[in-house]
């Protein structure tokens, strides 16, 4: 007997929900697989042990694509992840792409974008399929990057047009890089075809850097960047070691605190934020010339004339991933602000390394509305942590399912979370 279209397709979609729709809510671990997270929320692990996972994006029907970080013997590219029962649990794992290293990963307008260290690529998605139907296609080919700065996030705007973020290879651009006392290059030449947003259309293929348009600069390194209320949002990790290079100018304590990490928002081509010749600082709030280029922690000089940021985090807690939440789930705080993912820290010694969590900044539309706080915490497995090295798991990407629920992602072992919010139940 044959099915007509309309008892066909409703035959479909009842047997898609057979597992997605119609399965109980999963269920937590009972320690939230060892993190901790503010009352009202509890969290599982969905998978683990998928390699050093960086950025993640969620299709409608709550498969995840992760992007894998390569190095050394780890091998790059991306993972796609299905719960098969319904269960929050992700049991069929399949790998695709090249096993280069990869950070940036979005789905958008029917394709699967990926940034690799020099190139943005894309695949033709179906819906419901869980890899790829489309061969890969280049987007854009022979960004600079190299291991010191070299990942790249991506972020749409929704008016065809694709940002991708050039990381600088340098601390704060001397030459030789990271040497005591040595005087930065003035004007920094990276500053050229580095330390900076360049913008691309999103449906062009085959594009090189020259062909797009140099958005903003002033920026070290920044995977962390989003899309939010008619700009973009960039999470930057702010300069290394000022102790170490001027010791006679900075102590240790000063080097663990004063660097912010700065949240800029960039709605025009042409503004400038800063590095190298500048730094956010923490505690007074304000920019102040780098030592590099004559400052001795409380000049400013020439970084009264640089944009300021949004908001600012503490010193070296190295951002990596950003977006705004836009779900029903969490409490109505929630919606419109930004949850971050920090790395952590490896340059505060003696004290003790610091970050290590996903942090979440209230936003009022195109402002943040108030302080930050931390929301997930506890991934480092350790207090005090004083060696990077020793941290059980380091927040690297996060992303929001359908339900409004929230996926972290870890690079030390590839774990990834699934946060939810259950109130007083």
């Amino acid at each position: 007997m044959a099915f007509s279209k309309p008892r066909l397709a409703a035959g479909i979609l009842s047997i898609a929900c057979a597992s997605l729709c119609a399965a109980a809510p999963p269920a937590c671990d009972p320690d939230n697989g060892g993190i901790q997270l503010p009352p009202g929320f509890c969290a599982f692990v969905a998978v683990d042990g998928i390699g050093a996972a960086r950025h993640l994006t969620v299709a409608p029907n709550g498969d995840v694509y992760v992007a894998l970080l390569g190095e050394g013997k780890q091998k790059g590219g991306i993972v796609a992840l299905r719960d098969a029962n319904g269960d929050g649990r992700f049991e069929i794992k399949e790998r695709f792409a090249s096993t280069s290293s990869t950070t940036g990963i979005a789905l958008h307008n029917g394709y699967l974008y990926a940034a690799l260290v020099n190139s943005v690529e894309r695949y033709k998605m179906t819906p419901g399929q869980l890899k790829p139907s489309g061969p890969l296609e280049i987007v854009v080919t022979g960004l600079p990057g190299v291991r010191q700065h070299g990942d790249k996030g991506i972020a749409f705007d929704g008016q065809g047009s694709l940002y991708v973020n050039v990381g600088a290879p340098s601390n704060a651009c001397q030459s030789p890089d990271r040497r005591t006392k040595v005087a930065g290059q003035d004007p920094c030449p990276l500053l050229e075809h580095n330390g900076g947003i360049w913008k691309f259309d999103e449906n062009k293929l085959g594009q090189k850097q020259e062909d797009g348009v140099h958005f903003a600069t002033g920026l070290r390194q920044m995977p962390a960047i989003a899309w939010h209320d008619g700009g973009l949002y960039i999470v930057m990790n702010s300069r290394d070691q000022l102790d170490v290079f001027w010791p006679e100018l900075f102590t240790a304590k000063e080097n663990a605190e004063r660097p912010a990490e700065p949240m800029f928002r960039a709605d025009k081509a042409g503004v400038n934020f800063g590095w190298p010749y500048c730094f956010f600082d923490y505690g007074e709030q304000k920019f102040l010339l780098n030592p590099e280029y004559g400052g001795d922690g409380k000049k400013v000089g020439r970084c009264s004339e640089m944009t300021n940021p949004v908001a600012s985090f503490p010193a070296h807690w190295a951002p990596v991933d950003v977006m705004f939440y836009s779900g029903g789930q969490f409490p109505a705080k929630y919606k419109g602000g930004a949850f971050i993912a920090f790395h952590g820290s490896w340059n505060r010694s003696p004290m003790p390394q610091d970050g290590y969590n996903v942090t979440f900044q209230p936003f009022g539309g195109a402002k943040p509305s108030g302080k930050f706080e931390i929301f997930a915490n506890g991934f480092a497995g350790k207090t005090p942590l004083k060696e990077a090295d020793a941290a059980v798991a380091r927040a690297d990407g996060v992303a929001q399912a359908p339900d409004g629920s929230l996926y972290i992602s870890d690079s030390q072992k590839g774990k990834i979370w699934r946060v939810l919010y259950r109130g007083d139940k």
